[in-house]
């Protein structure tokens, strides 16, 4: 019994995560427009209507701006908080709100805990599924962590994080300085030295695999994001580093299988996305 978590694609154009058992699929955030999630799941032979629920992290367009289509187009039910809702405008008799650390049950083995996490004009939350015994983090958006996220996150199998920018690359790049400030402040995004610190304190011998998501075009690269966290995290984490890109699905990974040979991440046949 495996559960197999797919990015469709994270970044600045827009973020949704897969999760998939054999009873349940689920999206982490709907950030597409229904065309582009329509073609991204397609890859996966998946539609819409397959979907039981999408849970949205955040109102902002990039992960939760298609939530509202795809309750329009396809009926999807959708869980988010109350504000996170509202700003999107969600219809009630399609939504189901959750509150900070409540546990989220679907079907008869996964369950989703809901974690806040600091980005400014939001009230953003990270989501650890749990599956056979297994966990699986799913992290995006945030300027820095908290004690109650470390906790919650320590020791999951498999941890998704953003790696947003480089310091270097943000520091000369053309972004005027207000927006710099409010990239690395507090409520905005993590740099790659920041995750690799994240990282040094949740990562165990059961992690088996990090995925870096929602790398910046213009102030980071995937060379840097993956050797600046590895920097931080090489002596005591011994499993796979991946980057996720903005035109996924890309690589399957899965938790919750016993034979730990069946876990090797899938790559997936690489399909042009308009």
């Amino acid at each position: 019994m495996t559960l197999r978590i797919t990015h469709l694609g994270t970044g600045s154009r827009g973020n949704s995560t897969l999760l998939e058992t054999s009873e349940v699929k689920v999206l982490i955030d709907q950030g597409f427009s229904g065309a582009q999630l329509q073609k991204r799941l397609a890859m996966l032979n998946i539609t819409p209507e397959e979907i039981d629920c999408a849970l949205i992290s955040h109102h902002h367009g990039d992960h939760g701006g298609g939530a509202n289509i795809a309750q329009r187009k396809w009926g999807m039910k959708i869980l988010a908080n109350e504000r996170t809702a509202q700003e999107l405008d969600l219809d009630p008799k399609l939504t189901s709100y959750f509150g900070p650390l409540d546990v989220i049950r679907i079907g008869d083995q996964l369950s989703i805990l809901t974690v806040p996490v600091p980005h400014s004009g939001s009230e953003n939350v990270a989501f650890v599924a749990s599956y056979c015994g297994e966990r699986a983090a799913i992290i995006t958006d945030l300027g820095s962590w908290t004690d109650e996220l470390i906790k919650h996150v320590y020791g999951c199998e498999h941890i998704s994080i953003e790696a947003n920018y480089d310091d270097q690359k943000l520091n000369s790049g053309p972004y005027p300085y207000s927006l710099k400030e409010r990239i690395r402040g507090r409520g905005g995004h993590l740099s790659n030295n920041q995750t690799g610190q994240f990282l040094a304190e949740v990562s165990t011998k059961n992690t088996r695999n990090i995925v870096l998501t929602h790398l910046s075009e213009k102030n980071n690269s995937p060379h840097l994001a993956e050797s600046t966290v590895l920097y931080y995290i090489s002596e005591l984490f011994e499993g796979d580093i991946y980057i996720s890109s903005q035109d996924g699905p890309e690589i399957t990974h899965y938790i919750g299988e016993t034979d730990i040979q069946n876990l090797t991440p899938t790559k997936l046949n690489q399909v042009e996305i308009d």
